[in-house]
């Protein structure tokens, strides 16, 4: 799979971002020297952990017959200690339905196990950066 990025002249920084059909721009704040046309990296980043675990629980829920009915998931950014090293995500999920404590303690352990969450806290990812002149 690829994902395309392509500079929009209309905005500062701004970036149309294609992901197969879908199309988003990505910008930086006007803090940062963008035009606020979209979400940051930093805001794709922080949302891809947000969205995975509530994927994934609406996954496993109706794969055990668990009743979920809505899954509502805030995400909460801590990057005042990014450049020495630490970046934090603090991640509420707020479940609809008739549920169970055990069920809800399953679902945590489930959220806590998201393939995104796994990828920021568990895997080295290795990045490899070409730079083509484009005529």
């Amino acid at each position: 799979m690829s994902i395309e990025l392509h500079r929009d002249r209309s905005a500062a920084l701004a970036q149309k971002l294609t992901i197969r059909s879908h199309a988003l721009m990505v910008d930086g704040s006007v803090a940062e020297g963008g035009d606020d046309t979209g979400p940051s990296p930093h805001d794709l980043y922080d949302a891809a952990l947000g969205a995975c675990k509530a994927v994934t629980l609406m996954w496993y829920a109706r794969k055990k017959g668990i009743p979920v009915d809505d899954i509502h998931t805030l995400v909460e950014r801590d990057d005042s200690g990014e450049r020495s090293g630490v970046y934090r995500l603090a991640t509420t999920l707020r479940i609809q339905g008739d549920l169970t404590d055990a069920q809800l303690q399953e679902l945590l352990a489930v959220a806590q196990k998201c393939p995104v969450h796994k990828l920021m806290s568990t895997v080295t990812t290795e990045i490899t950066t070409h730079v083509e002149r484009l005529s």
